[in-house]
């Protein structure tokens, strides 16, 4: 399946940007300078849940795990109780545990090659992506089903279920933003599918991508 052309992209990624700088959402964890460990710590809360949900938790669970060191040293029931609100919270206390040993083995430094990234625990495709994007300032795409969800009414629909090896959505997603501001490019994709282009009852006439959007132009031929 053949991308969209560069000018169409273009102008995709400079309505998103400005929209963006007038409408983003603020959370703790784009407001501050992160270190490695509160950097994958937002990563790893997001994955799977709404972002408003965890922002509720994320400030307290870095003061009472402040650390991999902490993580390690907590009784796994205690960690699973403060990941409640989030859901997954046995999953997600076991990978954390897991990951904390680990890092507490390398002294916190993380692997510079992505192969040896991921093979850390928890350490997927959205999370490698992640690291490499708010750690090391490379243009990878944040993508989960709310990004997923955009590109494809705007652009093409992909072929294959998982949108972890779907070459066309990995490939469009990768092109969206791979611009100079690729941290605030993804925030805007992932900001504008949870305010605007909804997964039910998406904001279709307001929306200042709707001319091109071949998602609300078949909408509007089915009415």
């Amino acid at each position: 399946m053949r991308l969209p052309s560069k000018h169409i992209i273009q102008a995709f990624q400079r309505k998103l940007l400005s929209w963006y700088f007038l409408h983003g959402r603020k959370f703790p964890w784009r407001e501050i300078q992160l270190d490695p460990y509160r950097a994958i710590i937002a990563e790893i809360l997001l994955q799977r849940t709404k972002a408003e949900t965890v922002s509720k938790v994320y400030l307290e669970f870095l003061r009472k795990f402040p650390s991999w060191k902490s993580i390690v040293d907590t009784d796994i029931k205690q960690l699973e109780s403060v990941l409640t609100p989030l859901g997954l919270y046995r999953q997600r206390a076991r990978g954390l545990k897991a990951l904390a040993e680990k890092m507490i083995d390398t002294k916190g430094i993380l692997p510079q090659n992505r192969d040896e990234l991921m093979q850390l625990p928890m350490m997927g495709q959205y999370l490698a992506n992640a690291v490499e994007l708010v750690l090391w300032n490379k243009p990878s795409p944040l993508l989960d089903v709310n990004m997923a969800r955009l590109l494809e009414r705007y652009f093409k629909k992909r072929k294959l279920a998982d949108i972890r090896h779907d070459p066309y959505l990995q490939k469009l997603s990768s092109a969206i933003v791979n611009t100079p501001n690729a941290l605030e490019m993804n925030w805007a994709v992932l900001d504008f599918a949870a305010l605007v282009c909804k997964a039910v009852k998406p904001e279709c006439e307001i929306c200042i991508l709707n001319e091109d959007c071949k998602y609300y132009k078949n909408s509007v031929k089915d009415k």
